[in-house]
């Protein structure tokens, strides 16, 4: 089986405990995330979260919300955690499929990262529309808390044989 792996948002905005959107969970899986990486070597693909220059539609809204992150993409809050580096895309959505999907050609697409019960849950369910073949791993995602990282992984787990969720152990 041949198999890519998507880091999805492993960024200082999401890892830093001091930022609004600080992700509970977050330190904790970074060395799974890390086993990953050196496992899969060139089939890796980090992505990043970041904003768009002029949010449109419902994002206007969102934003309102949430106007510290109204930054250009290379603000520091969009970098990547330190320690976690290799070939990245940007999205300013949360699914990442659409920026994935010539990487990942026919490949078994194993995602690991930040949040569980966003960004991860929504690449996952297009990717898996998209006719790919989705394995969650779940000890290597942290959720916005761990409740709701534990439902989503249960609501993933009932889109098999699509989506599978596996720990790192099964992947390494």
């Amino acid at each position: 089986m041949t198999a890519y792996l998507a880091v999805i948002d492993m960024q200082r905005v999401f890892g830093e405990p001091s930022s609004p959107w600080a992700t509970p969970g977050y330190a904790a899986i970074v060395p799974a995330v890390q086993a990953l990486v050196a496992a899969f070597g060139d089939a890796v693909t980090f992505t990043r979260f970041v904003a768009p220059a002029q949010p449109q539609g419902a994002w206007a809204e969102y934003y309102a919300q949430w106007p510290f992150a109204l930054q250009p993409p290379d603000a520091a809050l969009w970098d990547l955690t330190s320690g976690l580096a290799g070939p990245t895309v940007d999205a300013t959505t949360f699914g990442k499929w659409e920026v994935l999907t010539d990487r990942v050609g026919d490949a078994t697409l194993v995602l690991c990262g930040v949040s569980t019960d966003c960004c991860v849950l929504s690449t996952a369910l297009a990717a898996a529309d998209a006719g790919v073949r989705v394995q969650v791993v779940a000890d290597a995602c942290a959720g916005v808390e761990e409740a709701s990282h534990r439902k989503t992984l249960d609501v993933l787990a009932l889109y098999g044989p699509l989506v599978e969720v596996v720990s790192s152990e099964d992947v390494l």
